[in-house]
């Protein structure tokens, strides 16, 4: 899986590990966290690796789909995970962040993607992880939520192409969790808990397993009858 060492991505990882996976655990910069993932993994009697990627340099996301292959000929589970997000209505966006949010959060997702279709099994998953922003209108994170719902799309396509593999394609979007990514704002904040909790039905922040069990659900033979639509996991966000 793609960003699999720090917040959701690590809460999938783990869980994906604990039902049985040999879990590739993808990052970009941060070595210790996507170590301490597998070795928490191989603790619990689990097996998984490290490999560092990019997913916006072309070079990184060839070399981590060569290492997926390599160290496995079946990729029974996708799960793309990584993204990166700059909050920003379109006055201040700039061209070079602009184009590094498409790089990573589409274009690296789309060529993985592509690459490590031949290890994908009849009847395996793709999971993508999108956001509740992409059913919204968010003009304070324009183009981040424009690279969710370009990824929405990539699914819709993708569910349709994959079906007569029964290849499920599927995605899973977050509401406001709680991680290190939004720590500056939300821990120890009760303004910032508060106007989450109020953008949610469920009045509360969301956690990272409840995502990874949405995420688990559709990898398992449970959901072999679900593709091409978004399991929204934002506590009724923004109803």
């Amino acid at each position: 899986m793609t960003g699999g060492s720090r917040g959701i991505g690590r809460a999938i990882a783990l869980r994906l590990a604990g039902d049985g996976f040999h879990v590739a655990v993808n990052y970009a910069k941060d070595e210790a966290a996507a170590k301490e993932v597998v070795a928490l993994i191989e603790r619990d009697g689990g097996t998984a690796f490290a490999v560092q990627a990019d997913l916006g340099v072309p070079e990184d996301v060839h070399r981590l789909a060569e290492r997926v292959g390599s160290e496995t000929g079946v990729l029974d589970v996708l799960v793309n995970n990584a993204g990166i997000g700059m909050s920003k209505p379109i006055a201040d966006e700039t061209p070079q962040e602009y184009d590094r949010l498409f790089a990573v959060n589409v274009k690296g997702l789309f060529f993985l993607t592509r690459q490590v279709l031949p290890l994908i099994p009849d009847g395996g998953r793709i999971v993508n992880i999108t956001s509740g922003v992409a059913r919204i209108a968010f003009p304070e994170g324009i183009a981040y939520a424009m690279t969710k719902g370009a990824v929405q799309v990539f699914t819709l396509a993708l569910a349709k192409e994959l079906g007569p593999r029964g290849i499920t394609v599927n995605n899973v979007a977050p509401g406001i969790i709680d991680t290190d990514n939004n720590a500056s704002w939300l821990r120890g904040n009760p303004e910032g808990q508060a106007y989450a909790a109020s953008r949610h039905a469920l009045n509360r922040v969301g956690h990272v397993d409840e995502i990874a069990g949405v995420v688990a659900f559709a990898a398992s033979p449970d959901a072999s009858f679900v593709t091409g639509t978004t399991l929204d996991a934002t506590g009724g966000g923004n109803l």
